[in-house]
């Protein structure tokens, strides 16, 4: 009989997890935090969103680790995750989909002036604005894995100019594309609308700081769907102020919830949300969850599959 499935998030109960997973494979034996894990050494495999340090490595023989989140950061700063216990991500294309329209509102809004007009509005004064054309308004995509890739070609399809920067290079019909620490200041240099899906890792952390926003045109906008450790918050607030970044859509932050009294919350120049881009959907994330469990038992390759030194 295979091993217990444990779903370990304090976010969700996990009820719709248990659902799409016993369509696809059957009765199982589906474990939460809430309900109780009962003997951890009967646990083979571990669904994971943000578990308590230290957690995983109690489970002795876990044969499996599911990030509930495209991104792995979450599992890798547990400096006690088990060694060599394969970690695989979820691939949601309903994620994709929702990560790329937060984008791309985010963008227009700010392209079509939509904070002048709101401000007219409220004024009432009717006041046509001077805009910029569509094929001079460049798109900058920080991040060309699936969720990149899919926000780049939709702006392309739009019309706008559109780029991307990734760590290693990559080839894109259509997309102009960067790589690396020599081409991340030229990537920038050509950016009016940066859009940020990294990853999170040792590399990408605080990457975006004063000399990155001072490499962006003066006036680019800012979009952050990514994670908050790539930005130094102090060093955006002081491009804000001085007007080289003109505003910022922000949904990821360094410490979440955002406190109280943070800047962003009350800034006339930012928007926030709350880590709300994309979620996860277990209706369009379980298909390969479900592969491979059964890749799994078969003793097959897993797909998915994360390097933990590269973070992705």
């Amino acid at each position: 009989m295979a091993g217990a499935i444990a779903y370990i998030s304090r976010d969700t109960d996990g009820v719709a997890w248990k659902k799409v997973l016993e369509a696809g494979l059957g009765p199982l034996d589906f474990r939460t935090l809430k309900g109780g894990l009962g003997n951890i050494d009967e646990i083979e495999v571990a669904l994971a969103w943000k578990p308590q340090p230290g957690l995983l490595a109690t489970f002795k023989n876990l044969k499996m680790i599911v990030s509930l989140g495209m991104g792995v950061d979450h599992l890798l700063a547990d400096d006690k995750l088990p060694a060599g216990v394969p970690i695989t991500r979820i691939m949601d294309d309903g994620l994709v989909g929702q990560m790329s329209e937060y984008a791309i509102f985010w963008a227009l809004r700010h392209h079509r002036d939509i904070d002048k007009y709101e401000a007219s509005q409220r004024a009432k004064v009717w006041k046509p604005e001077d805009f910029i054309d569509t094929i001079h308004r460049r798109i900058g995509v920080m991040g060309l894995g699936t969720i990149g890739q899919d926000t780049a070609r939709k702006f392309a399809m739009l019309g706008f100019p559109t780029a991307g920067w990734s760590r290693t290079a990559k080839s894109i019909d259509g997309i102009e594309t960067f790589h690396g620490a020599d081409g991340f200041r030229s990537f920038l240099g050509r950016t009016d609308i940066l859009i940020d899906v990294l990853p999170l890792t040792r590399d990408t952390r605080n990457l975006l700081d004063a000399a990155a926003f001072a490499a962006l045109p003066k006036g680019a906008y800012f979009i952050n769907m990514a994670r908050g450790g790539h930005v130094v918050d102090a060093d955006l607030l002081a491009a804000l102020e001085s007007g080289h970044v003109s505003g910022a859509a922000l949904d990821v932050f360094n410490t979440e919830p955002l406190p109280a009294d943070h800047p962003y919350w009350t800034h006339s120049k930012v928007h926030v949300t709350p880590h709300i881009a994309g979620a996860t959907n277990p209706r369009t994330a379980s298909p390969g969850v479900i592969e491979n469990i059964k890749r799994l038992h078969s003793g097959q390759p897993l797909i998915n599959r994360v390097d933990p030194k590269t973070g992705y």
